[in-house]
């Protein structure tokens, strides 16, 4: 505990040192600390105040999450004031728009103080936790000693219990039988009831409690943007059935071949992304969108595709970049590295920025049939579903059962026609009904 003539004296010797100039040295008033006042009441202003003099402490600031981002709310604080921590720790998690980002110690040390409460929104480059680098835990501790071993509990000795003779049975008489006695008649039934008894209705209800979550900022973005979508665009679906036994004979021929080749497992998605770049390169429209801000029509003359990925915190959509350069093998690596990325909680906020196409795979969960919503400033989306066996028609006449999917295109009225979304739906089934169409261009 400091009182203000001890203040005073380190203030002497400062002054002292410094080379006994008259350079006047400022005491902070937190720091005149009387003998009576409470050191629980002031330590936190000693510390904030004083920090920058006794130890090192380090200033860290809310990061950078994105060009188009900046602010983020805290959803978690893994660890407390005075927690020590090691480099890479996690010590706050922010949430945005579009991605959760992972705020970690740089290196070890004592956090000291967190600028923030869990839902509070902090700007990018502002304050956000101190940290003492100097207070490192020492984590060589010595092994704590094995308890001494239970002491073996003795035997005591039983009393050994003589057995006693056996009792010498006493003979009895034998009973006289009882008389035999009339039954008495039954009692007539009772006449039939007219009325039912119902159980309550009250019996039959179990709990009925609710809960409540907050909103994620993600969840909240997503739900913004699909409504945004439903109102800005006039959005129209057109579906359209594809036969899948020809492609997956040839997954199944090669499968092995292409994995001990390019290390990696071939897929159906790689087949509909390569069919869906064709089908953007032969009908321009459903690559391009509609600026609403110039009211202008900007085809690209690139092909983005963005595929939807399961992650354990939501759906996410990175973007494969210049589809119409990556071949098959490249196309499953792209997407296999996404997922992993996904797995992990890894994915930047580049990795699914942008994309001018979207392929949703509903089919991988067992929708058989559904009307994707468009992912806007895209003008159409691609859903696949799943694979059943129908009976269909042959070119024969035959009755046949063949492996079908029902693929459905939901496309931006205001800028694609229908002639034009049925083609480019029709140009997709085609490629994938007969896989060599992808290897000859037609």
């Amino acid at each position: 505990m400091l009182s203000a003539r001890r203040v005073g004296i380190v203030a002497t010797r400062w002054q002292r040192v410094i080379g006994g100039t008259h350079t006047n040295i400022n005491i902070p008033s937190n720091l005149m600390i009387s003998d009576n006042d409470s050191y629980k009441n002031k330590r936190r202003n000693i510390a904030t105040s004083t920090s920058p003099m006794w130890m090192p402490v380090k200033l860290i600031e809310v990061p950078s999450m994105g060009d188009s981002i900046s602010e983020g709310t805290i959803v978690d604080l893994p660890v407390a004031p005075g927690d020590h921590v090691q480099a890479d720790d996690v010590v706050v998690v922010l949430e945005t728009d579009k991605v959760s980002v992972d705020v970690r110690s740089p290196e070890a040390g004592r956090v000291l103080e967190i600028l923030g409460e869990v839902d509070d929104v902090v700007e990018v480059g502002s304050d956000l936790f101190r940290m003492d680098t100097d207070d490192v835990p020492d984590v060589t501790e010595p092994a704590s000693e094995a308890p001494p071993p239970p002491p073996t509990a003795v035997p005591s000795k039983a009393e050994t219990v003589a057995p006693s003779a056996p009792p010498t049975p006493v003979q009895t008489s034998a009973p006289e039988p009882p008389k035999r006695a009339t039954p008495p008649s039954p009692p007539p039934p009772p006449p039939p009831s007219n009325t039912t008894s119902f159980p309550s209705a009250s019996a039959f209800l179990g709990q009925r409690t609710e809960r409540r979550t907050k909103m994620s900022r993600m969840r909240q973005r997503v739900a913004a943007r699909l409504k945004d979508a439903q109102n800005t665009a006039a959005m129209l679906t057109t579906f359209q059935e594809v036969d899948m036994g020809n492609l997956m004979e040839v997954r199944s021929k090669y499968k092995e071949e292409f994995q001990e080749k390019h290390g990696v497992k071939l897929g159906f998605m790689s087949a509909f992304v390569k069919a869906s770049t064709a089908a953007l390169q032969e009908l321009p429209a459903v690559n391009a969108y509609v600026d609403d801000a110039t009211n202008e029509i900007v085809y690209r003359e690139y092909v983005d595709i963005s595929v939807a990925v399961a992650s354990p915190k939501g759906l996410v959509v990175p973007v494969l970049r210049n589809c119409e350069t990556m071949s098959f093998a490249d196309v499953e690596r792209t997407i296999a590295m996404y997922g992993q990325r996904a797995r992990d909680g890894t994915l930047a906020l580049d990795d699914m920025s942008g994309g001018t196409f979207t392929i949703s795979n509903g089919g991988v969960f067992g929708s058989l049939m559904g009307t994707p919503i468009l992912n806007p400033p895209q003008s159409a989306i691609l859903g696949m579903h799943a694979t059943k066996m129908r009976a269909v028609v042959d070119s024969s006449g035959n009755v046949v059962a063949r492996p079908m999917m029902y693929l459905a295109l939901t496309y931006d009225h205001r800028l694609i026609d229908g002639r034009e979304g049925v083609t480019f739906l029709k140009s997709i089934a085609e490629k994938i009904a007969d896989p060599s169409k992808l290897l000859l261009d037609i």
